[in-house]
């Protein structure tokens, strides 16, 4: 048996998915943009994924715009923004703890002339909304928090951060990053005062390179991709009907019996905590047991005192349970997290520090499985770390 415990990295598609997509590939794989037959076919598969995924938000169709997943969506929502903005004025107000993919574009505007803040967190990896407040400036004209830490599984107050926004100064855009709470919690922008929203299809088992950015109808953004005026002249290029089709159909797949679901999650999560916490040497990061359900359902971040997280990740891999050490998208790039820096990790726990993450197809035993093999593997690496 295996357990496959990186599901905040990438999961697993849904059969329903794969059987979709291959019909759009083999038989109804006409362009969009076509006038025939063919192309017609591919163009409802758009605009019928736009229809389900509007469904789910409460919001219209017209105001989904498809990418190629998160890092897409949300160079989008902050260049796009900017450059339709300027006049508004130059100030960004995001955190310390956003993905690299919020975090580099902003990096690049800041080195264009913008001026940008950094909110702290506290120790469960949250902003406050009073600390938001003293920030805003009179040109400030967006603000981006993420709604679920990809790391440490802390849920932003994105609901109040939106209320104060749209009471206090209606004119700053609010853009969340929603890529990994959407699946997991049931999201509507319009009643939140969400005016952008970046989601990845392959976090809620639908196919890699896909997701979609929410934009408010009357929020203005200008495109970052140029051609032939593909979506409304939002995204210009030939559309991934294939991956749109996959892409709709786990949103659909995602929200059936969604409650149970999030149910069943919070039980691998509570069950990982209980078999861990038996263990020397162990400390949950932005967590504690009696209020886990304010935190994301599917993350749990662990840290290891005494073992190199690599070193453990690769033992536990040998056993057949499969990890990460930190964010997918930068293990090209190592470095100590800024997340667990920032929540105020002891510097020993920084590079010794693993997440595990779930999705609904884990099983109890997959997770007892896991919990035996870190019990198994703890001592031996141990002792042999401190030679």
């Amino acid at each position: 048996m295996e357990a496959y415990l990186d599901n905040a990295a990438t999961t697993q598609v849904y059969s329903e998915v794969c059987d979709v997509m291959r019909k759009v590939l083999l038989e109804d794989f006409g362009n969009p943009s076509s006038k025939h037959t063919k192309g017609l076919e591919a163009e409802n598969y758009i605009k019928h994924g736009a229809e389900i995924i509007a469904e789910q938000l409460k919001c219209k169709p017209k105001e989904i715009v498809f990418t190629s997943g998160g890092t897409e969506a949300n160079n989008m929502a902050l260049f796009g923004a900017a450059n339709a903005n300027k006049r508004v004025g130059k100030h960004i107000i995001t955190t310390v703890i956003e993905h690299a993919s919020v975090l580099e574009p902003v990096n690049v505007l800041e080195k264009t002339g913008y001026d940008v803040t950094y909110l702290p967190v506290d120790t469960e990896g949250r902003v406050a909304v009073s600390e938001l407040a003293k920030e805003i400036k009179e040109d400030t004209f967006l603000v981006s928090v993420m709604y679920v830490n990809n790391e440490v599984g802390s849920v932003q107050p994105v609901e109040e951060i939106g209320r104060y926004l749209k009471e206090k100064h209606p004119r700053i855009l609010f853009h969340v990053d929603a890529i990994q709470a959407f699946g997991k919690y049931r999201i509507k922008p319009g009643k939140t005062g969400i005016d952008l929203m970046s989601v990845s299809g392959h976090k809620l088992h639908g196919p890699k390179g896909t997701g979609f950015l929410y934009v408010r109808e009357g929020v203005k953004l200008s495109p970052v991709l140029f051609g032939g005026g593909q979506q409304r002249n939002m995204r210009s290029g030939t559309e991934n009907v294939p991956g749109i089709a996959g892409l709709m159909t786990a949103v659909k797949k995602a929200y059936e019996e969604h409650e149970k679901k999030v149910e069943k999650l919070y039980a691998l999560k509570k069950r990982l905590m209980e078999g861990l916490g038996q263990y020397e040497g162990i400390t949950f990061h932005a967590v504690e047991k009696e209020r886990m359900g304010e935190t994301a359902p599917h993350i749990l971040s662990v840290g290891f005192s005494g073992i190199k997280s690599e070193v453990l990740l690769h033992a536990l891999a040998g056993k057949g349970v499969y990890v990460s050490s930190g964010s997918a998208c930068s293990s090209n790039h190592p470095q100590l997290s800024g997340t667990l820096k920032a929540i105020g990790v002891k510097d020993e726990l920084l590079d010794s520090t693993l997440r595990f993450s779930f999705s609904t197809f884990n099983t109890e035993e997959e997770v007892g499985l896991a919990v035996r093999a870190v019990g198994e593997v703890l001592p031996m690496l141990r002792k042999f770390q401190k030679r």
